[in-house]
């Protein structure tokens, strides 16, 4: 679709906080331009006082305030509206970048994205969709993963519909499978909130949209047995963060368990580069970040330690999505589901 003054979305650049996150921001704008060396636009957003470092001459939209990792979200984008992940939420919206990439204070990205992007039509909160690795290589997709603390059936039913627009865009995989999140299997398991969302969801024609498969347990994650998992923002945010530390511990295991012997340490020469191939997918680094869905943009989330290479393959998804018009995707799912399919 055209953009004023003549641009595509596929043109428009990608627009990198790069006052955002732990080893911002100089880890951020090398990450940038990797980015552009690969093909993909990109424009800065942060201060234009020779600060940022060596920029390879790439545009920089100025912004003079920077949003801490311990600011109040919702206050420091009232208060600083010259911060850069302010502007760079601006640069969407003014159709000046096609997407919005940040590794900085995750609530403070979600708060400009909604302010300033705007809220699609029909959506009652914005979720985050969090991508999950499964083994052998492919993917499914965690909603909501940390938007939003205290739910309501109706918005996970939304929840659901987003996300599964999403992952066939991302993914490529029509009619995906969604499943709830829930402490068994069966529909009578769980609170009061995923009860009244399973009825909900398994009573509704949901078409070519998803298929509802049921309840899926917190083992079950990383199987791949659901494409797309259903939770509240409290629940999935715990779940995410327990998965993380679940695998930092077990690689601290194994890497302790190859150098207890020259004996482990010979076999690790030999299983290590099967081991480091096998582990490639479970890798947050190559996700590419996480979506903030039901704002009117592209916005992607990085984790807060993302290195250059996390930026590289997070400015990838926001470019990919916003050419393949995921937003009109999910406003089209969103409507679509109101009119009843």
């Amino acid at each position: 679709m055209a953009e004023p003054g003549g641009s595509s979305r596929t043109e428009l650049p990608v627009a990198l906080d790069a006052m955002g996150g732990d080893r911002a921001p100089g880890e951020i704008v090398a990450g940038g331009l990797e980015a552009v060396a690969a093909g993909l636009p990109v424009v800065l957003v942060g201060p234009d006082d020779g600060s940022l470092g060596d920029t390879g001459g790439l545009e920089v939209i100025a912004a003079r305030e920077v949003i801490e990792m311990k600011d109040d979200p919702g206050r420091a984008v009232r208060t600083k509206k010259d911060s850069s992940l302010v502007r760079a939420a601006e640069a969407v919206r003014d159709r000046r970048a096609s997407a919005m990439v940040s590794a900085g204070n995750t609530g403070a990205t979600m708060a400009a994205a909604l302010l300033r992007m705007g809220r699609l039509q029909g959506v009652s909160r914005p979720c985050i969709a969090t991508p999950l690795p499964v083994p052998g290589g492919s993917h499914s997709v965690m909603v909501d993963a940390g938007a939003n603390s205290d739910c309501q059936p109706e918005w996970l039913v939304q929840f659901a519909q987003m996300g599964a627009a999403f992952f066939t865009e991302r993914y490529g995989t029509a009619r995906p499978r969604v499943a709830l999140l829930s402490i068994g299997e069966e529909s009578s398991k769980g609170n009061q909130l995923t009860k009244e969302t399973h009825v909900r969801l398994a009573e509704g024609n949901w078409g070519e949209a998803f298929e509802f498969i049921g309840n899926v347990e917190g083992r079950g994650l990383l199987t791949g047995e659901a494409d797309v998992v259903v939770t509240d923002g409290f629940t999935g945010n715990v779940a995410l963060k327990s998965l993380e530390g679940s695998l930092k511990t077990f690689m601290t295991i194994l890497g302790g368990v190859m150098a207890a012997t020259e004996e482990t340490k010979a076999a690790s020469e030999v299983l290590l580069p099967g081991l480091l191939e096998a582990a490639a997918p479970l890798d947050p680094e190559n996700t590419g970040g996480a979506m903030l869905l039901g704002v009117d943009g592209v916005c992607i989330i990085s984790h807060g330690s993302s290195s250059r290479r996390a930026i590289v393959n997070a400015v990838r998804v926001g470019h990919d999505l916003a050419a393949r018009g995921l937003v009109d995707k999910i406003a089209e799912a969103v409507r679509s589901a109101a009119d009843g399919l």
